[in-house]
């Protein structure tokens, strides 16, 4: 599973650095508007992400970085973060 979502990351990167070279350098009509949609529709989804999942950052030893790479790779590299302790509760 750790190709799988190291390969995520890296076609996700490759993605934003073709929005960016968009910005730069528009593409040709139509697909100057639809990679400037995709990547506002991405990036809308990384922030929910990152809203969605900030709780489970607090105990992180570098939440920022964290936050940073849920920005920009999204749920890529959620899965890649270690699932929180589980304590079970003892009934009487």
């Amino acid at each position: 599973m750790k190709v799988f979502w190291g390969l995520g990351k890296c076609l996700t990167l490759v993605f934003w650095l073709v929005v960016l070279f968009n910005l730069h350098q528009p593409l040709i009509n139509p697909f100057d508007v639809l990679v400037s949609l995709a990547g506002s529709l991405l990036l809308l989804t990384h922030v929910l992400e990152l809203v969605l999942f900030n709780g489970s950052l607090k105990g992180r030893r570098h939440p920022w970085r964290d936050r940073l790479q849920i920005l920009l790779v999204g749920i890529f590299h959620i899965q890649t973060l270690p699932a929180p302790a589980v304590t079970e509760a003892h009934h009487a």
